[in-house]
């Protein structure tokens, strides 16, 4: 009999749950929706405020930074080879 009560308890509560998920799923996820949607929104003002910058005339040039002068390879790149066919 306690076998039998163990079950019941236990589809009881399974049934209980998904119930209560039914009812509440629906505002958490649109808890969750609104959460992301502003985080989103606080991230894509602050990527439009960086390209709201001063708009330049057409053909002006600015040079934001010098260029680094690299050094420039060797002429000699590596070593020839020369392979003989062996029979």
């Amino acid at each position: 009999m306690a076998f039998l009560k163990t079950i019941l308890v236990i589809l009881l509560i399974y049934y209980l749950i998904k119930i209560l998920a039914k009812m509440f799923a629906p505002k958490i996820f649109g808890y969750a929706a609104r959460k992301t949607e502003q985080h989103f929104k606080e991230k894509f003002g602050e990527f439009a405020q960086q390209q709201n910058q001063p708009e330049e005339r057409v053909g002006e040039v600015i040079i934001d930074k010098k260029p680094s002068h690299k050094k420039s390879s060797s002429k000699q790149v590596g070593d020839y080879i020369d392979f003989e066919e062996v029979d």
